[in-house]
């Protein structure tokens, strides 16, 4: 259901307030360049400093721009179960393809408790549901086993962004849900999840290079793992340099080179370093998409 590259597009700011016309012409890009689908409000699109008004605005302006050319799944996560379902609930009414939700972060919920969150979410708001699966921010891991509960309890959950960095994890969760659909969470792994069954990458890269994402995909799913594989070690350079710092800090520093949009971020999130933004610029310069 949610093959292909989806981008975690970024929210541009300026002047403290949501800047649509930047976010409108990122937008049209994203098509342009041949991507599947846009997620709003996810953490790169820095949903924790955005009020509920931002956050939902946000989300219906992108179905709205997106106009049924590429589809459209709303970050609708919360450490809190009855915030995730009234974000949920508005992803649905507003047209969204799908919603994005992440696991409960801070909270620590057992792997009971994550089961229950996410099983209220699903049974309370008919929407295909991807469960994002992040340890590394959320201080809790979603074992295979809680998945393969969920996927049997609960029909709507088609799919799971996996960021946990380990493919033995996601092999095992592919074994244990062969329908599920397997999307890559991180954009250095992109190559290595499509190898283990996966079917996409919902990608922080693809902000900035759309074109170079989607090829390396459709090479792969074309059968042309050597292009495929080219690819990836052209863009790993470039994937390094975009995480120096916490996302998303690089991607939307380096949209600003770009003139996508300006650079500004909401505390607590704030301006690169100057050594790590010139490891940014000199990867952007060596990738060819500076001067």
């Amino acid at each position: 259901m949610f093959s292909g590259v989806f981008t975690a597009i970024i929210t541009p700011f300026k002047n403290g307030k949501v800047d649509y016309d930047s976010l409108g012409v990122l937008i049209e890009n994203q098509h342009k360049s041949g991507i599947d689908g846009i997620v709003p409000c996810g953490t790169t699109g820095e949903s924790p400093t955005l009020s509920y008004e931002e956050h939902e605005q946000v989300i219906e302006f992108c179905v709205k721009n997106a106009k049924g050319r590429m589809k459209v799944v709303a970050g609708a996560g919360s450490n809190s179960t009855d915030e995730a379902i009234h974000f949920t609930k508005f992803a649905k009414k507003v047209g969204c393809d799908g919603a994005l939700i992440i696991s409960p972060y801070y909270n620590k919920p057992t792997q009971k408790g994550l089961y229950l969150h996410f099983k209220k979410i699903a049974d309370t708001v008919d929407i295909p549901i991807v469960i994002y699966n992040i340890a590394g921010r959320t201080a809790v891991n979603i074992e295979p086993a809680t998945f393969e509960k969920l996927c049997k309890d609960c029909k709507n959950i088609v799919a799971v962004k996996e960021s946990s960095g380990s493919l033995d994890q996601m092999s095992a969760i592919k074994s244990l849900c062969p329908n599920l659909d397997l999307i890559s969470g991180d954009d250095g792994l992109t190559l290595p999840v499509l190898a283990v069954g996966g079917c996409g990458i919902i990608s922080v890269l693809s902000n900035i290079v759309p074109k170079d994402v989607v090829a390396l995909v459709k090479a792969f799913n074309g059968g042309n793992i050597k292009e495929a594989v080219k690819i990836h070690y052209k863009l790993l350079p470039l994937v390094k340099a975009m995480f120096v710092e916490t996302n998303p800090i690089p991607v939307k520093t380096a949209a600003a080179m770009l003139g996508i949009c300006s650079p500004e971020l909401r505390l607590p999130m704030c301006e690169m370093e100057a050594a790590n933004k010139s490891k940014l610029e000199h990867a952007m310069k060596e990738y060819g998409l500076i001067k």
